[in-house]
């Protein structure tokens, strides 16, 4: 049976699978990242994982992946096949297409983004299906965004586009990684939203669901800290919208899973901050975490298509 590889690489974990020719998952692994053992090892767990999923298409559906796709965070180069820089894995200037189709005898490897790649999957069989123009961003550790054109993900000039987590919501606020203070990201992703609800509730180990729940039961303290944050993204969302007029947007992530608690306040204060901008239907991701071990299936085969008719 055709397949090929996907891999999402995460900051901490990895999501693989063989992907069928009609998208289907034929097998499904995950692994540690190992990046407390540094950035060389990490490399080497990615490829020792990819190996073992050629191994295992082989003997499983009677022949070998015929291409890979892998989705990395932080800056990628997508068109030379380099891992940029990744500040949650520690590595920079990785040659990983290279490296990966050395490992696999030779296979065409696909490298993508790893939201921008969740993004052409939600775009193309889920949330996003049959919209032309879409914005995907998934509310996780930080925030960032994926910008759908005509079944295609846009990765700007410069591979940078659709960093809408450090757009500046708050001047002055928080400081950010980035260097800026009152970015997006650090006001209303599920990490700030964490650190938010531990300092009001006074307990180190409450997070952004122990935050939802206390906002369904009616805690005022936690519905405070919940609104600051919708507040916050709904601004970034606006200047987003302003300038990419999608018609759906699309919101994933952690801070996603608690529906309509989430939704229902961001719809609504979304829809106050228009003015001349049209409204875009707001809508839940369809997903989940699959979706960026999706997109590099989808990558790959697109890769194989590219390739066919060259």
């Amino acid at each position: 049976m055709r397949h090929v590889i996907a891999l999402d690489v995460g900051g901490t974990g990895m999501k693989a699978a063989l992907v069928g020719a009609d998208g289907t998952l034929l097998h499904e692994a995950r692994r540690p990242t190992g990046r407390e053992r540094g950035p060389d090892a990490v490399v080497e767990s990615i490829l020792g994982f990819a190996a073992d999923l050629r191994a295992h298409g082989r003997e499983h559906f009677g022949q070998a992946a015929e291409a890979a796709g892998v989705a990395v965070p932080g800056i990628v180069d997508a068109e030379h096949g380099i891992a940029v820089y990744a500040a949650n894995l520690g590595w920079r200037d990785v040659p990983m297409r290279e490296l990966l189709s050395r490992r696999l005898d030779g296979v065409p490897v696909a490298l993508g983004h790893d939201v921008r790649t969740g993004g052409l999957a939600e775009g193309r069989i889920g949330a996003g299906r049959g919209t032309d123009r879409f914005l995907f961003v998934p509310l996780g550790t930080g925030i960032a965004g994926a910008i759908g054109i005509a079944g295609a993900i846009e990765a700007g000039a410069h591979g940078c586009a659709g960093e809408i987590g450090h757009i500046v919501v708050r001047p002055g606020g928080p400081a950010c990684g980035c260097g800026q203070r009152g970015c997006l990201e650090t006001l209303a992703s599920a990490a700030a939203v964490t650190r938010a609800w531990a300092a009001a509730a006074g307990d180190p180990t409450a997070d952004a669901a122990d935050c939802a729940r206390a906002v369904e039961s009616g805690d005022k303290a936690a519905t405070k800290v919940w609104q600051e944050a919708v507040d916050a993204l709904a601004d970034g969302l606006v200047t987003a919208l302003t300038l990419l007029d999608p018609r759906t947007l699309i919101i994933g992530g952690g801070l996603a899973e608690a529906g309509e608690t989430l939704f229902s306040p961001l719809r609504a204060a979304v829809e106050e901050r228009v003015t001349f901008q049209k409204l875009p239907t707001i809508v839940p991701a369809a997903l989940g975490d699959t979706a960026g071990c999706l997109g590099a299936g989808l990558l790959a085969w697109d890769l194989l298509a590219t390739e066919v008719t060259a």
